[in-house]
């Protein structure tokens, strides 16, 4: 089968959507199938063979973040090169509302879609009203994806329908399998981050000042922080006596987070809202490790109501502060934690999702087989799927 992933996000910068991307088509690859995938990207960067780059994103505050798209007249072009040269099966389609390629490839393109929806987002007006607008590209689409119940909550929310739930997939053999830093660990006790430090909804604020209350508790605690931001000022604005027992990993390949999370005590996750699902959660319960996080709807249900991790409420500082200590302080509550959790992410390996998004694939290539001919029967013409890719005589106004 001859696969198009469409990714909205910059390739070069780390998120949940490109790695998800990323890993679907290798393992798609590795089952035999063609997979070419085209994102937002520099051409002079390092690309993965099957990446067609779309050129250089703009970033765009977008769904309570900031994300790095790309738009206009040239990434319109590269979008409708691709879709022509590449003649696929399945187009596979991530994010197909975002203002970026997933939408420009929306709205190009003929035959069978495949849309992932990611996205977690309280009742939007803005949202509701450019839905109108944005139906005649959405209504190509013939099966629907979401990632999370939160996600398909969002999709029906703001534009009707529905949509089937395959979660995000991680490859816990990697976590599983990856090696510990003895340089990292603290007998006190070390607690794991990741996550961007400059966007607020992480709730790294919220972990400083709980993390402040822990160690005046428990000399020598320690914590490991990993993400893009402003690191010399978030260390200025810790209290001098702690900035040894913080370490700065800045961004980190997929390796050193796996060694990261086998290396931590506990992981904690304090994001303050936004979450869709929560893949770093699953990430550390691979590699063996208990986690505490925020008492969020999506964290809940990936913890299945806290079996598999210590929940606390959002933003108190104080609740995350003494479970972090409880924790450290109950070594056999960790374990059951480990042993719950172990449990849990069988469900989220590759192995089961990507069997799971190629059965989607299947039936609606199958469907489209059986309308073409339906479609000799009749004597009509047939139109392979996404033969051609010619653009649609509509265009997004907005684009």
């Amino acid at each position: 089968m001859k696969i198009g992933l469409v990714c909205p996000y910059d390739w070069g910068v780390p998120g949940g959507v490109q790695h998800h991307v990323r890993d679907l088509a290798c393992h798609v690859t590795r089952r035999g199938h063609q997979v070419s995938v085209i994102a937002p990207a520099d051409d002079e960067a390092s690309l993965p063979a099957y990446l067609t780059p779309a050129g250089r994103s703009v970033a765009v505050p977008y769904n309570g973040s900031v994300a790095r798209l790309s738009l206009g007249p040239r990434s319109a072009t590269r979008v409708r090169r691709w879709l022509r040269e590449g003649n696929f099966d399945v187009l596979h389609i991530h994010e197909p509302i975002a203002p970026s390629l997933s939408l420009l490839a929306c709205w190009v393109a003929t035959g069978p879609i495949v849309a992932t929806f990611h996205a977690c987002a309280d009742r939007s007006w803005g949202m509701a009203a450019a839905y109108p607008l944005l139906r005649p590209a959405l209504q190509k689409i013939r099966a629907r994806i979401a990632v999370s119940e939160d996600a398909r909550r969002t999709l029906a929310e703001h534009g009707g329908g529905d949509a089937v739930i395959i979660p995000n997939g991680v490859d816990v053999s990697f976590f599983a399998s990856a090696e510990s830093n003895p340089v990292w660990h603290s007998s006190a006790g070390t607690l794991g981050f990741i996550g961007r430090l400059d966007e607020p909804r992480k709730g790294f604020a919220t972990l400083l000042k709980a993390f402040t209350l822990l160690a005046a508790r428990r000399p020598g605690v320690r914590l490991l922080v990993a993400g893009r931001g402003d690191i010399p000022r978030v260390s200025a604005q810790l209290p001098a006596p702690l900035r040894q027992h913080v370490t700065f990993l800045g961004q980190v390949s997929d390796a050193d987070k796996a060694r990261l999370l086998r290396t931590v005590d506990l992981y904690v996750a304090p994001n303050l809202g936004g979450e869709s699902f929560g893949i770093i959660l699953i990430e550390a319960m691979s590699a063996g490790v208990p986690v505490l996080a925020s008492d969020l709807d999506s964290f809940r249900r990936v913890l299945e109501d806290g079996q598999a991790g210590e929940l606390v409420p959002v933003g108190d500082a104080t609740a995350l502060a003494n479970a972090a200590e409880r924790l450290l302080d109950d070594p056999g509550h960790r374990q059951a934690l480990r042993t719950a959790g172990a449990a849990v992410v069988r469900r989220y390996d590759w192995s089961t999702v990507a069997t799971e998004i190629l059965g989607v694939y299947q039936r609606v290539t199958d469907g489209a087989a059986q309308v073409a001919e339906t479609d000799i029967v009749r004597g009509t013409t047939p139109v392979s799927p996404l033969a051609g890719h010619e653009p649609s005589s509509s265009y997004p106004p907005d684009l």
